[in-house]
Protein backbone atom coordinates (compact mmCIF):
# COMPACT_ATOMS: atom_id res chain seq x y z
CA UNK A 1 0.00 0.00 0.00
CA UNK A 2 2.96 2.25 -0.62
CA UNK A 3 0.44 4.59 -3.17
CA UNK A 4 -1.85 4.93 -0.27
CA UNK A 5 -1.39 8.77 0.50
CA UNK A 6 -1.41 9.60 -3.04
CA UNK A 7 -4.69 8.02 -3.60
CA UNK A 8 -5.75 9.39 -0.75
CA UNK A 9 -4.83 13.12 -1.28
CA UNK A 10 -5.70 12.63 -5.36
CA UNK A 11 -9.22 11.51 -4.24
CA UNK A 12 -9.34 14.30 -1.38
CA UNK A 13 -8.58 17.40 -3.93
CA UNK A 14 -10.65 15.95 -6.78
CA UNK A 15 -13.93 15.24 -4.60
CA UNK A 16 -13.19 18.95 -2.67
CA UNK A 17 -13.26 20.82 -5.90
CA UNK A 18 -16.47 18.60 -7.76
CA UNK A 19 -18.06 19.70 -4.89
CA UNK A 20 -17.06 23.41 -4.54
CA UNK A 21 -17.91 23.46 -8.13
CA UNK A 22 -21.42 21.81 -8.01
CA UNK A 23 -21.80 24.32 -5.35
CA UNK A 24 -21.63 27.37 -7.68
CA UNK A 25 -23.34 25.64 -10.62
CA UNK A 26 -26.13 23.98 -8.31
CA UNK A 27 -26.46 25.95 -5.29
CA UNK A 28 -29.26 25.53 -2.69
CA UNK A 29 -29.47 29.68 -2.79
CA UNK A 30 -29.73 30.07 0.92
CA UNK A 31 -28.42 33.26 2.32
CA UNK A 32 -25.18 32.50 4.01
CA UNK A 33 -24.15 35.75 5.96
CA UNK A 34 -20.42 33.93 6.51
CA UNK A 35 -19.56 31.71 3.72
CA UNK A 36 -16.20 31.59 2.76
CA UNK A 37 -15.18 33.60 6.19
CA UNK A 38 -15.79 30.12 7.94
CA UNK A 39 -13.35 28.34 5.18
CA UNK A 40 -9.84 29.10 6.92
CA UNK A 41 -10.86 27.22 10.01
CA UNK A 42 -12.98 24.50 8.11
CA UNK A 43 -9.60 23.53 5.95
CA UNK A 44 -7.47 24.30 8.92
CA UNK A 45 -8.87 21.63 10.60
CA UNK A 46 -8.54 18.42 8.60
CA UNK A 47 -4.77 19.69 8.25
CA UNK A 48 -4.20 19.42 12.31
CA UNK A 49 -6.07 16.28 12.29
CA UNK A 50 -4.41 14.62 9.70
CA UNK A 51 -0.98 16.08 11.03
CA UNK A 52 -1.90 14.34 14.27
CA UNK A 53 -2.59 11.03 13.20
CA UNK A 54 0.68 10.84 10.88
CA UNK A 55 2.58 11.86 14.38
CA UNK A 56 0.69 9.07 16.57
CA UNK A 57 -0.17 6.59 13.98
CA UNK A 58 2.00 6.99 10.68
CA UNK A 59 0.52 3.63 9.26
CA UNK A 60 -3.35 4.24 10.20
CA UNK A 61 -6.21 2.02 9.88
CA UNK A 62 -4.57 0.63 6.38
CA UNK A 63 -1.52 0.08 8.62
CA UNK A 64 -3.54 -1.79 10.76
CA UNK A 65 -4.81 -4.08 8.07
CA UNK A 66 -1.61 -4.75 6.41
CA UNK A 67 -0.03 -5.60 9.62
CA UNK A 68 -3.19 -8.34 10.38
CA UNK A 69 -2.98 -9.71 7.02
CA UNK A 70 0.37 -10.45 7.51
CA UNK A 71 -0.46 -12.43 10.54
CA UNK A 72 -3.67 -13.97 9.67
CA UNK A 73 -5.64 -12.51 12.41
CA UNK A 74 -9.33 -11.46 11.66
CA UNK A 75 -12.76 -13.20 11.46
CA UNK A 76 -12.85 -13.00 7.67
CA UNK A 77 -9.10 -15.00 7.56
CA UNK A 78 -10.35 -17.76 10.10
CA UNK A 79 -13.80 -18.08 8.12
CA UNK A 80 -11.73 -18.47 4.79
CA UNK A 81 -13.27 -15.44 3.59
CA UNK A 82 -12.38 -14.67 -0.55
CA UNK A 83 -11.47 -11.40 -1.52
CA UNK A 84 -14.43 -11.65 -3.94
CA UNK A 85 -16.43 -11.36 -0.85
CA UNK A 86 -14.36 -9.91 2.20
CA UNK A 87 -13.98 -6.93 0.23
CA UNK A 88 -17.86 -5.61 0.15
CA UNK A 89 -18.07 -6.97 3.73
CA UNK A 90 -15.26 -5.47 5.76
CA UNK A 91 -16.86 -2.21 3.41
CA UNK A 92 -20.21 -2.57 4.25
CA UNK A 93 -18.86 -3.46 8.54
CA UNK A 94 -16.69 -0.49 8.57
CA UNK A 95 -19.48 1.74 7.38
CA UNK A 96 -22.27 0.29 9.98
CA UNK A 97 -19.33 0.73 12.65
CA UNK A 98 -18.70 4.71 11.82
CA UNK A 99 -22.89 4.78 12.08
CA UNK A 100 -22.44 3.65 15.66
CA UNK A 101 -19.96 5.42 16.68
CA UNK A 102 -21.77 8.65 15.44
CA UNK A 103 -24.70 8.09 17.65
CA UNK A 104 -22.35 6.99 20.02
CA UNK A 105 -21.19 10.52 19.79
CA UNK A 106 -24.55 12.26 20.28
CA UNK A 107 -25.40 10.76 23.34
CA UNK A 108 -21.95 10.74 25.78
CA UNK A 109 -21.67 14.46 26.72
CA UNK A 110 -18.00 14.20 26.61
CA UNK A 111 -17.84 12.90 23.05
CA UNK A 112 -20.81 15.01 22.07
CA UNK A 113 -18.58 18.31 23.24
CA UNK A 114 -16.15 16.72 20.83
CA UNK A 115 -18.52 15.91 18.03
CA UNK A 116 -20.50 19.19 18.70
CA UNK A 117 -17.68 21.63 17.12
CA UNK A 118 -18.66 19.98 14.02
CA UNK A 119 -22.48 20.81 14.06
CA UNK A 120 -21.60 24.44 15.50
CA UNK A 121 -21.16 25.08 11.69
CA UNK A 122 -23.89 27.53 11.00
CA UNK A 123 -23.90 27.06 7.54
CA UNK A 124 -23.07 23.90 5.24
CA UNK A 125 -21.33 23.89 2.28
CA UNK A 126 -18.11 20.96 1.14
CA UNK A 127 -16.26 22.13 3.83
CA UNK A 128 -18.53 21.53 7.22
CA UNK A 129 -17.40 17.63 5.46
CA UNK A 130 -13.88 18.28 7.19
CA UNK A 131 -14.82 20.10 10.44
CA UNK A 132 -13.89 17.48 12.87
CA UNK A 133 -12.13 17.93 15.89
CA UNK A 134 -8.80 16.44 16.12
CA UNK A 135 -9.17 14.77 19.29
CA UNK A 136 -12.66 13.20 17.45
CA UNK A 137 -10.44 12.39 14.72
CA UNK A 138 -8.14 10.12 16.71
CA UNK A 139 -10.99 8.59 19.04
CA UNK A 140 -12.13 7.63 15.31
CA UNK A 141 -8.72 6.25 13.96
CA UNK A 142 -8.76 3.75 17.62
CA UNK A 143 -11.98 2.46 16.23
CA UNK A 144 -11.70 2.04 12.89
CA UNK A 145 -8.15 -0.02 13.93
CA UNK A 146 -10.14 -1.75 16.42
CA UNK A 147 -12.63 -3.01 14.08
CA UNK A 148 -10.39 -4.13 11.13
CA UNK A 149 -8.21 -5.77 13.35
CA UNK A 150 -11.06 -7.97 14.48
CA UNK A 151 -13.00 -8.39 10.91
CA UNK A 152 -9.62 -8.77 9.14
CA UNK A 153 -10.16 -6.57 7.04
CA UNK A 154 -8.27 -6.62 3.61
CA UNK A 155 -6.05 -3.26 3.37
CA UNK A 156 -7.44 -2.58 -0.18
CA UNK A 157 -10.81 -2.89 1.36
CA UNK A 158 -9.88 -0.43 4.40
CA UNK A 159 -8.36 1.97 1.80
CA UNK A 160 -11.61 2.41 0.00
CA UNK A 161 -13.98 2.67 2.77
CA UNK A 162 -11.54 5.65 4.14
CA UNK A 163 -11.57 7.13 0.34
CA UNK A 164 -15.65 6.38 0.31
CA UNK A 165 -15.83 8.20 3.80
CA UNK A 166 -14.26 11.29 2.81
CA UNK A 167 -15.84 11.74 -0.70
CA UNK A 168 -19.43 10.96 1.06
CA UNK A 169 -18.72 13.49 3.45
CA UNK A 170 -17.85 15.95 0.79
CA UNK A 171 -21.04 15.24 -0.90
CA UNK A 172 -23.48 15.12 1.74
CA UNK A 173 -22.42 18.16 3.34
CA UNK A 174 -22.45 20.47 0.29
CA UNK A 175 -24.36 23.09 -0.46
CA UNK A 176 -26.21 21.94 -3.63
CA UNK A 177 -29.96 20.86 -5.18
CA UNK A 178 -30.39 17.77 -6.17
CA UNK A 179 -33.61 17.72 -8.44
CA UNK A 180 -35.90 16.12 -6.12
CA UNK A 181 -37.27 13.23 -8.24
CA UNK A 182 -33.12 12.40 -8.62
CA UNK A 183 -32.90 13.10 -4.82
CA UNK A 184 -35.61 10.50 -3.96
CA UNK A 185 -34.14 7.50 -6.12
CA UNK A 186 -30.35 8.56 -5.09
CA UNK A 187 -31.00 8.40 -0.84
CA UNK A 188 -32.12 5.01 -1.24
CA UNK A 189 -28.26 4.50 -1.96
CA UNK A 190 -26.12 7.00 -0.58
CA UNK A 191 -26.38 9.89 1.79
CA UNK A 192 -27.54 13.00 0.63
CA UNK A 193 -27.40 16.58 0.92
CA UNK A 194 -31.16 17.01 1.83
CA UNK A 195 -30.95 13.90 3.95
CA UNK A 196 -27.83 15.19 5.71
CA UNK A 197 -29.47 18.63 6.50
CA UNK A 198 -32.09 17.01 8.97
CA UNK A 199 -28.72 15.71 10.77
CA UNK A 200 -27.88 19.33 11.21
CA UNK A 201 -30.78 20.97 12.40
CA UNK A 202 -30.88 23.10 15.90
CA UNK A 203 -33.62 20.63 17.02
CA UNK A 204 -32.20 18.07 19.02
CA UNK A 205 -34.76 15.22 18.22
CA UNK A 206 -33.64 16.24 14.50
CA UNK A 207 -29.96 16.55 15.08
CA UNK A 208 -29.76 12.83 16.71
CA UNK A 209 -30.97 11.32 13.63
CA UNK A 210 -29.49 10.69 10.13
CA UNK A 211 -26.43 9.79 11.34
CA UNK A 212 -25.50 8.12 8.29
CA UNK A 213 -22.32 9.10 6.35
CA UNK A 214 -21.94 6.50 3.40
CA UNK A 215 -24.64 4.34 3.31
CA UNK A 216 -28.81 5.40 4.31
CA UNK A 217 -29.76 2.04 5.32
CA UNK A 218 -28.39 1.74 8.59
CA UNK A 219 -30.96 4.81 9.57
CA UNK A 220 -33.98 2.96 8.22
CA UNK A 221 -32.60 -0.09 10.08
CA UNK A 222 -32.37 1.24 13.18
CA UNK A 223 -35.23 3.56 13.28
CA UNK A 224 -32.82 6.75 13.35
CA UNK A 225 -34.11 8.04 9.95
CA UNK A 226 -36.04 11.08 9.35
CA UNK A 227 -37.13 12.18 5.41
CA UNK A 228 -36.60 16.12 6.03
CA UNK A 229 -37.02 18.74 9.35
CA UNK A 230 -40.11 19.54 10.74
CA UNK A 231 -39.44 23.06 9.10
CA UNK A 232 -38.64 21.69 5.89
CA UNK A 233 -35.33 22.12 3.67
CA UNK A 234 -35.47 25.76 3.57
CA UNK A 235 -36.77 26.38 6.76
CA UNK A 236 -34.07 24.40 9.15
CA UNK A 237 -31.72 26.77 11.49
CA UNK A 238 -28.50 24.94 11.05
CA UNK A 239 -26.13 24.53 13.77
CA UNK A 240 -25.84 24.67 17.87
CA UNK A 241 -27.92 27.29 19.81
CA UNK A 242 -25.13 29.88 20.73
CA UNK A 243 -22.45 28.79 19.22
CA UNK A 244 -23.08 30.65 15.75
CA UNK A 245 -21.51 33.80 15.24
CA UNK A 246 -18.61 34.40 13.60
CA UNK A 247 -16.36 34.75 16.73
CA UNK A 248 -17.07 31.04 17.57
CA UNK A 249 -16.37 29.80 13.78
CA UNK A 250 -12.08 30.94 14.47
CA UNK A 251 -10.09 28.57 14.89
CA UNK A 252 -9.12 28.70 18.23
CA UNK A 253 -12.07 29.21 19.69
CA UNK A 254 -13.31 25.72 17.80
CA UNK A 255 -10.37 23.74 19.27
CA UNK A 256 -11.18 24.72 22.67
CA UNK A 257 -14.73 24.57 22.18
CA UNK A 258 -15.21 21.00 24.21
CA UNK A 259 -13.87 22.14 27.67
CA UNK A 260 -16.87 24.69 27.36
CA UNK A 261 -20.41 22.62 28.72
CA UNK A 262 -22.67 25.95 27.77
CA UNK A 263 -22.10 28.66 25.46
CA UNK A 264 -20.82 31.77 25.74
CA UNK A 265 -23.06 33.88 28.48
CA UNK A 266 -23.01 36.82 25.91
CA UNK A 267 -24.67 35.00 22.87
CA UNK A 268 -28.24 33.92 24.44
CA UNK A 269 -29.22 30.82 22.45
CA UNK A 270 -31.74 30.71 20.04
CA UNK A 271 -34.27 27.96 18.82
CA UNK A 272 -35.33 24.70 20.69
Amino acid sequence: MAAEATIRLAAFIGVLAAMVLAERIWARGLVRPLGWRRWPANLALPVIGSTMLRLVAPAGAVGVAVWAEARGLGLLPALGAPFWLALPVAVLVLDLSIYWQHRVFHFVPALWRLHRMHHADPELDATTGLRFHPVEILLSLGIKAAVVLALGAPPVAVLAFEVLLNATSLFNHADIRIPARMERWLRRLVVTPDMHRTHHSEVRAETDSCFGFCLPWWDHLFGSYRAAPAAGLEGAVIGVPGWRTAREQRLDRLLLQPLASTPPASFPQKGT
